[in-house]
């Protein structure tokens, strides 16, 4: 990673910077000792845009997370949470592994919880980033026209370059499975899928023009941190070839 160019994360509407050595360093669980030591320094600026409500013991904010998140904000035998505390004056509540619910952060003062916030999103961020995907939103391309052109597309470039090492009909895509691809998700929940199902049908309701429809959708989908911001705008896509059919032709 170069040094003048690290990457960055965005969190409410603050940029916050990832360490790259935490990020070489890093390769198992049982490593998240480590990685808080270094990598907090880079969420140090707590942001103030989030809910945080005053109660007669003092502050409380609560964190969204998908159950399978929580043993990284845990910790090595608890230490992440404990360090958390500890430097955020605060006390955080975590669901028991499996069980789904809210991160509640609590203190005395509402800086100390607003920072343990801070810092708890960014975490879940990144351990999100390492997690492979598991969803993709995209538009089939259902059209009988669409599926017709494709099909003759397939003959004339297997009647050209079926002599060519690897060009065989394995590896074009099935027709009934056509799409564009706007962009890969990683959700984590059943929480999660409905979240992205109430999406896609508010975006199906507001947005009209396709180019405009997956930009907006794109976007609404980084707002909400399902999907990791690498454009700014949408290169539609649909894939007819790819060698990966050979060996799975159910791939989409």
């Amino acid at each position: 990673m170069e040094v003048l160019r690290p990457q960055l994360i965005r969190l409410g509407g603050r940029i916050y910077r990832k360490n790259p050595i935490q990020e070489q360093t890093y390769q198992h669980e049982e490593e998240d000792e480590d990685f808080y030591q270094g990598f907090m320094e880079c969420a140090e600026e707590p942001c103030d845009a989030y809910e945080v409500v005053q109660t007669q013991q003092g502050f409380r904010c609560t964190v969204k997370a998908p159950s399978l998140l929580y043993k990284h904000i845990v910790g090595k035998r608890g230490d992440t949470r404990k360090k958390l505390e500890v430097e955020t004056k605060t006390s955080i509540s975590i669901p028991k592994p499996g069980q789904e619910g809210e991160i509640v952060i609590t203190g005395q003062h509402r800086s100390g919880v607003i920072s343990a916030r801070t810092r708890i999103d960014v975490l879940l961020l990144t351990f999100r980033r390492k997690q492979p995907f598991t969803h993709f939103l995209a538009f089939f391309l259902n059209e009988v026209e669409v599926q017709e052109r494709f099909l003759k597309f397939q003959e004339e470039v297997l009647e050209k370059c079926s002599m060519d090492h690897g060009v065989d009909s394995t590896i074009f895509q099935n027709p009934r499975k056509l799409h564009l691809t706007i962009g890969m998700l990683v959700l984590l929940s059943e929480q999660e899928i409905q979240q992205t199902c109430e999406m896609l049908q508010q975006c199906k309701e507001e947005f009209i023009e396709l180019q405009e429809l997956v930009d907006r959708v794109l976007e609404r989908f980084q707002a909400s941190g399902l999907i990791v911001k690498e454009w700014n705008s949408v290169k539609l896509h649909a894939t007819v070839m790819n060698t990966l059919f050979r060996k799975d032709p159910n791939a989409l």
